[in-house]
């Protein structure tokens, strides 16, 4: 039988669903999406710089850095995600000394980042201004007892 989560193990009936954070959410698509570019980019600099590069060393740095921005999404529930997201956005913007394209493709992602970075955090912020104030108001206003029949 597979173990129970933290999460599994504390629920209990009429139990409220915790919000998911929109920060994650946002970020964790820009990371993905980074990464399937990263990766074809990294098809695209194996193709074109043949005489320019060895071949085995474009393909795992651009596989391992797609890699790197898949598993950075696991990383989005702390602190350190974040910075490490940045350093992986100056690391594709520096990809572009192998293909210059990537210059513009990087920073493009870059300011996707900071957006998402951003935006996310204001919509958490207004998510939990929200919830407090339904929880003042649920505590205000009981529920009136169902009438028998």
């Amino acid at each position: 039988m597979a173990r129970l989560t933290k999460a599994q193990r504390e629920w209990r009936p009429d139990m409220p669903k915790k919000r998911r954070s929109i920060k994650v959410s946002f970020c964790s698509m820009v990371l993905t999406l980074e990464a399937f570019v990263v990766f074809f980019a990294t098809l695209v600099a194996f193709g074109l710089h043949k005489d320019r590069f060895p071949q085995p060393v474009v393909l795992g740095v651009g596989i391992a850095l797609s890699v790197f921005l898949v598993l950075n999404c696991a990383l989005l529930r702390k602190p350190a995600g974040y910075a490490i997201g940045w350093i992986l956005q100056l690391v594709i913007i520096a990809t572009g000394f192998v293909e210059p394209m990537m210059f513009v493709v990087g920073i493009l992602f870059a300011l996707s980042w900071w957006y998402a970075v951003r935006t996310g955090s204001r919509l958490d912020r207004e998510n939990a201004a929200r919830d407090a104030e339904q929880a003042e108001w649920e505590r205000n206003n009981p529920p009136a007892p169902e009438p028998e029949s």
